[in-house]
């Protein structure tokens, strides 16, 4: 559970940023070099190869290196692991919700 919770933690500590996120929309389109990449922010290879790092270490994506050219790729399943964690939440708060209201028309029931 607590390797989960880690896990979790570092997805979403990935997500948390602009750059990061428009990478993994980028992504979703399809596989891209590092370069292509990196063309549409206002920051040197640096610190953009930072973001990617942050990427990869939480599984989100992946890169190979043929030659001179690193290609990254986008791994869903770790956006799934999101979405499936985030659905639970929603449940729970829904569950909660619904709770909250029928406690609410229980003690004041509508007057005509």
């Amino acid at each position: 559970m607590a390797n989960q919770q880690a896990a979790l933690d570092t997805l979403f500590h990935a997500l948390a940023d602009p750059t990061r996120r428009a990478v993994i929309g980028r992504l979703l389109d399809g596989a891209a070099p590092v370069k292509r990449l990196a063309e549409p922010f206002a920051m040197g290879l640096p610190a953009f190869l930072k973001h990617l790092s942050v990427l990869e270490t939480s599984g989100l994506i992946r890169s190979e290196k043929a030659g001179r050219v690193r290609t990254c790729y986008i791994n869903a399943d770790r956006l799934t692991a999101a979405e499936h964690w985030l659905a639970e939440q929603r449940a729970v708060w829904q569950g909660r919700a619904d709770r909250l209201a029928a406690f609410v028309e229980a003690h004041n029931p509508p007057t005509t």
